[in-house]
């Protein structure tokens, strides 16, 4: 699995753009300001950092000269609102592979870093988007249908989108917000219980009759989907 920084302070930005690269099969780690994106670039090894310029702390030019000097191969991707020449040439001379303008169509970012990566060296793997699995339970995407030990397991549509979504990100803690967010596309309201209510619901779908539990709480923080507790 390819590794991707991406270095953001725009946290709406960076969370689509990380939720985005995860489904498609990526493991991406994200620093929401200057200081924590240079002190990753300069400690860790990525194959591809996404990189905006203006940014708390350090700026991106000042970040992709740590990069460089660290490692001359991997590629970095500038993806920021200014979208003068001379910021362009500057990032350019300082190393950049390309450099992609605010507001931008997120294909377009993919269609890029998967060029990148394999101009790289790195393999891209091929993800099997239509069909998720965790343990025995069993998510086509296509036909909108699950089961469990090979057993059917009627959803509803909101039930459907909320388990693939936490499959999506298997292992992963989704908060009650980005649930909200995608699931009901409304910002979450703490004065309602509708995705515990909708938690429970597939509780006794996916997990009532079958002794390992594969739908979890972390307490205050969210759900997540594991064949481990």
């Amino acid at each position: 699995m390819q590794r991707i920084l991406i270095v953001e302070d725009e946290v709406k930005v960076a969370n689509a753009v990380k939720m985005g690269l995860e489904e498609n099969g990526f493991e991406v780690e994200v620093a929401y300001d200057g200081r924590m994106g240079k002190s990753l670039a300069a400690s860790h090894d990525y194959d591809l950092v996404i990189l905006d310029l203006n940014l708390p702390h350090h700026n991106g030019y000042e970040i992709c000269e740590v990069i460089r000097r660290r490692n001359n191969k991997v590629p970095v991707i500038m993806l920021t609102a200014l979208g003068g020449m001379d910021d362009k040439m500057q990032a350019f001379e300082l190393g950049a592979d390309d450099y992609l303008v605010k507001p931008f169509d997120f294909r377009e970012l993919l269609a890029r870093i998967r060029v990148f990566l394999k101009r790289a060296g790195a393999e891209v793997a091929p993800v099997n988007r239509h069909k998720l699995v965790v343990a025995d339970l069993e998510i086509d995407r296509e036909r909108k249908e699950v089961s469990r030990n090979g057993k059917k397991i009627a959803l509803t549509a909101k039930e459907f989108q909320l388990l693939e979504l936490l499959a999506l990100h298997k292992g992963k803690v989704i908060s009650k917000v980005t649930i909200a967010e995608k699931v009901w596309n409304i910002d979450f309201d703490t004065g309602t219980n509708v995705i515990e209510v909708y938690m429970n619901f597939l509780r006794k779908k996916i997990d009532k009759d079958h002794e390992q539990k594969l739908l979890h709480t972390k307490t205050g923080m969210g759900y997540y989907l594991s064949e481990e507790d």
